[in-house]
Protein backbone atom coordinates (compact mmCIF):
# COMPACT_ATOMS: atom_id res chain seq x y z
CA UNK A 1 0.00 0.00 0.00
CA UNK A 2 1.20 3.44 -0.52
CA UNK A 3 2.13 5.56 2.28
CA UNK A 4 0.22 8.80 1.73
CA UNK A 5 2.86 11.91 2.70
CA UNK A 6 0.54 14.14 5.69
CA UNK A 7 2.01 17.46 4.13
CA UNK A 8 1.49 16.91 0.34
CA UNK A 9 -2.00 15.29 1.17
CA UNK A 10 -2.63 18.63 3.38
CA UNK A 11 -1.52 20.75 1.08
CA UNK A 12 -3.53 19.39 -2.16
CA UNK A 13 -6.98 19.78 -0.10
CA UNK A 14 -5.63 23.42 0.53
CA UNK A 15 -5.10 23.52 -3.07
CA UNK A 16 -8.71 22.45 -3.53
CA UNK A 17 -10.27 24.39 -0.75
CA UNK A 18 -8.60 27.62 -2.12
CA UNK A 19 -9.73 26.99 -6.04
CA UNK A 20 -13.11 26.13 -4.83
CA UNK A 21 -13.85 29.41 -2.67
CA UNK A 22 -13.00 31.66 -5.69
CA UNK A 23 -16.53 29.95 -7.46
CA UNK A 24 -18.70 30.01 -4.10
CA UNK A 25 -17.71 33.55 -4.07
CA UNK A 26 -18.26 34.42 -7.27
CA UNK A 27 -21.05 31.89 -7.92
CA UNK A 28 -22.45 30.89 -4.79
CA UNK A 29 -22.75 27.09 -3.49
CA UNK A 30 -25.67 26.29 -5.33
CA UNK A 31 -24.48 27.22 -9.18
CA UNK A 32 -21.38 25.78 -8.44
CA UNK A 33 -20.83 22.85 -9.53
CA UNK A 34 -18.02 19.62 -8.57
CA UNK A 35 -17.09 19.86 -12.28
CA UNK A 36 -16.14 23.65 -11.71
CA UNK A 37 -14.07 22.75 -9.00
CA UNK A 38 -12.59 19.98 -10.69
CA UNK A 39 -11.52 22.25 -13.38
CA UNK A 40 -10.72 25.11 -11.16
CA UNK A 41 -8.22 22.73 -9.54
CA UNK A 42 -6.98 21.27 -12.47
CA UNK A 43 -7.66 17.35 -11.66
CA UNK A 44 -10.63 14.66 -12.50
CA UNK A 45 -13.78 13.91 -10.04
CA UNK A 46 -11.94 10.74 -8.61
CA UNK A 47 -9.30 12.58 -7.64
CA UNK A 48 -11.12 15.16 -6.15
CA UNK A 49 -13.41 12.96 -3.74
CA UNK A 50 -10.24 11.00 -3.25
CA UNK A 51 -10.08 14.20 -0.71
CA UNK A 52 -13.36 15.57 -0.06
CA UNK A 53 -16.91 12.89 -0.35
CA UNK A 54 -18.31 15.75 -1.96
CA UNK A 55 -18.93 19.32 -2.69
CA UNK A 56 -20.48 20.61 0.74
CA UNK A 57 -17.64 19.42 2.24
CA UNK A 58 -15.34 21.13 0.60
CA UNK A 59 -17.35 24.28 1.51
CA UNK A 60 -17.21 23.44 5.23
CA UNK A 61 -13.72 22.71 4.71
CA UNK A 62 -13.26 26.73 3.47
CA UNK A 63 -15.10 28.00 6.68
CA UNK A 64 -13.11 25.50 9.03
CA UNK A 65 -9.71 26.39 7.73
CA UNK A 66 -10.67 29.70 8.91
CA UNK A 67 -11.26 28.79 12.05
CA UNK A 68 -8.35 26.82 12.92
CA UNK A 69 -5.95 29.82 11.65
CA UNK A 70 -7.95 32.23 13.52
CA UNK A 71 -8.28 30.39 17.36
CA UNK A 72 -4.84 30.44 18.17
CA UNK A 73 -4.61 34.30 17.95
CA UNK A 74 -7.42 35.23 19.63
CA UNK A 75 -6.08 32.65 22.57
CA UNK A 76 -2.80 34.58 22.13
CA UNK A 77 -4.80 38.12 22.94
CA UNK A 78 -6.41 37.04 25.90
CA UNK A 79 -3.39 36.71 27.48
CA UNK A 80 -1.93 40.05 26.60
CA UNK A 81 -0.41 42.54 28.56
CA UNK A 82 -2.31 45.54 27.48
CA UNK A 83 -5.48 44.34 26.48
CA UNK A 84 -7.20 47.79 24.95
CA UNK A 85 -4.38 47.29 22.44
CA UNK A 86 -5.19 43.56 22.17
CA UNK A 87 -8.58 44.13 21.75
CA UNK A 88 -7.47 47.08 18.70
CA UNK A 89 -5.31 44.06 17.38
CA UNK A 90 -8.19 41.47 17.04
CA UNK A 91 -10.52 44.02 15.80
CA UNK A 92 -7.58 43.81 12.88
CA UNK A 93 -7.79 40.20 12.37
CA UNK A 94 -11.41 40.24 12.63
CA UNK A 95 -11.96 43.29 10.21
CA UNK A 96 -8.95 42.64 7.53
CA UNK A 97 -10.64 39.61 5.71
CA UNK A 98 -13.41 42.52 4.33
CA UNK A 99 -10.98 44.11 2.71
CA UNK A 100 -10.25 41.07 0.50
CA UNK A 101 -12.55 41.07 -3.06
CA UNK A 102 -13.72 37.68 -2.44
CA UNK A 103 -14.39 37.66 1.84
CA UNK A 104 -17.57 39.95 1.93
CA UNK A 105 -19.85 37.60 -0.93
CA UNK A 106 -18.52 34.17 0.43
CA UNK A 107 -19.71 35.27 4.10
CA UNK A 108 -23.03 36.10 2.49
CA UNK A 109 -23.49 33.31 1.02
CA UNK A 110 -22.28 31.35 4.25
CA UNK A 111 -24.93 33.11 6.38
CA UNK A 112 -27.55 31.92 3.39
CA UNK A 113 -26.18 28.55 3.68
CA UNK A 114 -26.56 27.93 7.20
CA UNK A 115 -30.26 28.31 7.58
CA UNK A 116 -30.54 25.18 5.62
CA UNK A 117 -27.19 22.84 6.77
CA UNK A 118 -27.11 22.55 10.50
CA UNK A 119 -23.29 21.67 10.28
CA UNK A 120 -22.01 24.54 8.63
CA UNK A 121 -24.24 26.38 11.53
CA UNK A 122 -22.63 25.08 14.17
CA UNK A 123 -18.92 25.93 12.93
CA UNK A 124 -20.04 29.46 11.85
CA UNK A 125 -21.25 29.21 15.66
CA UNK A 126 -18.18 27.95 17.28
CA UNK A 127 -16.31 30.87 15.53
CA UNK A 128 -18.66 33.68 16.62
CA UNK A 129 -18.62 31.91 20.29
CA UNK A 130 -14.54 32.03 20.69
CA UNK A 131 -14.24 35.52 18.93
CA UNK A 132 -17.05 37.12 21.37
CA UNK A 133 -15.57 35.39 24.37
CA UNK A 134 -12.32 36.84 23.33
CA UNK A 135 -13.45 40.30 22.58
CA UNK A 136 -15.56 40.34 26.14
CA UNK A 137 -12.29 39.17 27.87
CA UNK A 138 -10.19 41.70 26.59
CA UNK A 139 -13.08 44.56 27.67
CA UNK A 140 -13.22 43.56 30.81
CA UNK A 141 -9.76 43.02 31.54
CA UNK A 142 -9.44 46.77 30.20
CA UNK A 143 -12.27 48.30 32.35
CA UNK A 144 -10.37 46.56 35.24
CA UNK A 145 -7.05 48.26 34.04
CA UNK A 146 -9.24 51.82 33.91
CA UNK A 147 -8.99 51.57 29.94
CA UNK A 148 -12.67 51.05 29.40
CA UNK A 149 -15.49 52.26 30.89
CA UNK A 150 -16.27 50.17 33.68
CA UNK A 151 -20.46 50.82 33.26
CA UNK A 152 -20.45 48.75 30.50
CA UNK A 153 -21.30 44.90 30.50
CA UNK A 154 -18.48 43.27 28.41
CA UNK A 155 -20.87 40.66 26.94
CA UNK A 156 -22.99 43.27 25.71
CA UNK A 157 -20.26 45.57 24.52
CA UNK A 158 -18.79 42.69 22.84
CA UNK A 159 -21.91 42.25 20.70
CA UNK A 160 -21.92 45.58 19.26
CA UNK A 161 -17.94 45.00 18.56
CA UNK A 162 -18.86 42.16 15.98
CA UNK A 163 -21.90 43.41 15.08
CA UNK A 164 -19.50 46.35 13.46
CA UNK A 165 -17.19 44.40 12.25
CA UNK A 166 -19.97 42.49 10.23
CA UNK A 167 -21.27 45.31 9.09
CA UNK A 168 -17.69 45.88 6.87
CA UNK A 169 -18.91 42.50 4.95
CA UNK A 170 -22.69 43.66 4.46
CA UNK A 171 -21.53 47.39 3.62
CA UNK A 172 -19.00 45.71 1.12
CA UNK A 173 -21.28 42.80 -0.50
CA UNK A 174 -24.29 45.12 -1.04
CA UNK A 175 -22.10 47.82 -2.29
CA UNK A 176 -19.04 48.06 -4.82
CA UNK A 177 -18.39 51.69 -4.01
CA UNK A 178 -18.48 50.68 -0.17
CA UNK A 179 -13.90 49.90 0.72
CA UNK A 180 -13.62 48.45 4.27
CA UNK A 181 -9.93 49.08 4.34
CA UNK A 182 -10.38 52.89 4.23
CA UNK A 183 -13.29 52.49 6.91
CA UNK A 184 -11.03 50.48 9.18
CA UNK A 185 -9.69 53.83 10.88
CA UNK A 186 -13.54 54.91 11.21
CA UNK A 187 -14.39 52.16 12.91
CA UNK A 188 -11.69 52.28 14.98
CA UNK A 189 -12.61 55.71 16.16
CA UNK A 190 -15.81 54.58 16.81
CA UNK A 191 -14.82 52.07 19.00
CA UNK A 192 -13.00 54.14 20.61
CA UNK A 193 -15.64 56.56 21.70
CA UNK A 194 -18.05 53.78 22.41
CA UNK A 195 -15.85 51.63 24.81
CA UNK A 196 -12.97 53.93 26.41
CA UNK A 197 -13.09 55.08 30.22
CA UNK A 198 -13.65 58.97 30.79
CA UNK A 199 -16.24 61.45 31.78
CA UNK A 200 -19.67 61.03 30.16
CA UNK A 201 -21.58 64.14 28.71
CA UNK A 202 -25.10 64.38 30.70
CA UNK A 203 -27.96 63.49 28.97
Amino acid sequence: MRTVDPAKHQARKRHIVDAATVLFATKGFERTTTAEICKAAGMSAGNLFHYFPNKRAVFLAVFEDDRDDKAERLVQAQSAEDPWQALLEVVDLLAAPAAEPLAPPLVMEAMVQAYRDPELEAVLSRSNAEEHATVAALIRKAAATGQVDPGLDPDGAASWVLAMVASLYTSAAGDPAFKPAEQLPTLRLILQRFLRAGPKESS
